[in-house]
């Protein structure tokens, strides 16, 4: 029996994080044993916002590395960068087709992209949810790893795929949203202002690029306070953010031990000590993000490497986009 295909790209546009670790990167090295799974680098889509493209081949290069680093075998998942597969731009071309100006305008990224870029309000930005179905359909994934802020555009991608099927013969499966439920983890800036980016509040980010000395530095800055009022007081998203990365990174006796001691504290009688469980983590944390760091840069050092992986991934990428155009122009009807 065939497995059933899935699909995720992530932009060249920043650093890979802890975050993205966590919340993703751990699920897709799961995935790419029981699925069919293609994942790639969007470069196409970076330019909708990042039209500078000095530092875009390095970036293309580390995000293909830091996967590899994170446990993504390029012999058992299609490991490939969007540019290589042209098969996506026709099909976007046909999909463009049966999107309108009108839902393309309310989609919320574009929205908060045209504010963002008010100079800059691009074509490719409007159409972006129709590139990004384009991606979903051309290998004809029916699973699609997805937060919650890119749930909008996977239901237009199913309603792209409907319209084909109505119009032109049921070619393409409608996808849906997919992820390992319980075992998502949230990963907040150290902060505790929302998430960690890839690109923002870079000194409240803990990278899978940064060094031990700078792993160490962020995390003794992340914010705390005086401790809790009463025993078993509820904590603060940003003291609870604190002890979720201990619990990743730390042994369970480790975390155990913090966890006690917030929940024995008082005002008077605090027994908590943040200072202490900083530095714990932050040589926890090192100690876990420095092999991959190091694997990423010796994948990085070696161009010969990459550039089989980048080609291995495109071929295997490239079959299975070729397979679903093929189906597409005969079902259009643009076959001659």
């Amino acid at each position: 029996m065939a497995k059933e295909v899935v699909l995720s790209g992530i932009r060249p546009t920043g650093f890979l994080h802890l975050g993205n670790y966590f919340g993703a990167m751990r699920n897709y090295v799961r995935m790419q044993d029981e699925y069919n799974c293609y994942f790639f680098v969007a470069n196409w889509h970076s330019l909708t916002t990042h039209p500078d493209t000095k530092e875009l081949q390095t970036a293309v290069h580390r995000v293909i590395a830091e996967n590899i680093a994170c446990g993504l075998d390029p012999e058992k998942v299609a490991l490939y960068v969007q540019s290589d597969v042209p098969e996506i731009a026709e099909l976007y071309l046909y999909l463009n087709m049966l999107a309108y100006k009108g839902e393309l305008e309310k989609t919320t990224t574009f929205k908060d992209k045209a504010r963002l870029q008010p100079d800059n309000i691009n074509a490719g930005l409007l159409t972006y949810p129709v590139l990004q179905a384009a991606d979903i359909l051309i290998h004809r994934a029916v699973k699609v790893p997805v937060g919650k802020d890119q749930e909008q555009h996977l239901e237009m991608a199913r309603n792209f795929a409907q319209r084909f099927n109505h119009r032109y013969g049921d070619v393409l499966p409608e996808p849906q949203a997919f992820n390992y439920g319980g075992e998502l983890v949230k990963i907040l800036s150290l902060d505790g202002n929302g998430k960690m980016s890839k690109s923002e509040n870079q000194l409240n980010t803990l990278y899978l690029a940064d060094t031990d000395d700078l792993l160490r530095k962020k995390i003794m800055k992340a914010k705390t306070d005086q401790g809790p009022e009463t025993p078993n007081s509820p904590k603060p998203d940003y003291i609870q953010n604190l002890f979720t990365l201990m619990r990743l990174v730390s042994t369970p006796d480790a975390a155990q031990k913090f966890e006690d001691d917030f929940n024995a504290s008082s005002t008077g009688n605090c027994i908590i000590r943040y200072g202490d469980m900083k530095k714990q983590l932050a040589e926890d944390m090192v100690t876990f993000i420095t092999p991959i760091r190091e694997k990423a840069l010796a994948i990085q050092a070696d161009k010969i490497l990459l550039s089989h992986i980048i080609k291995h991934g495109a071929e295997k990428a490239r079959e299975s986009a070729s397979a679903t155009l093929t189906a597409v122009r005969n079902a259009i009807g643009v076959n001659y």
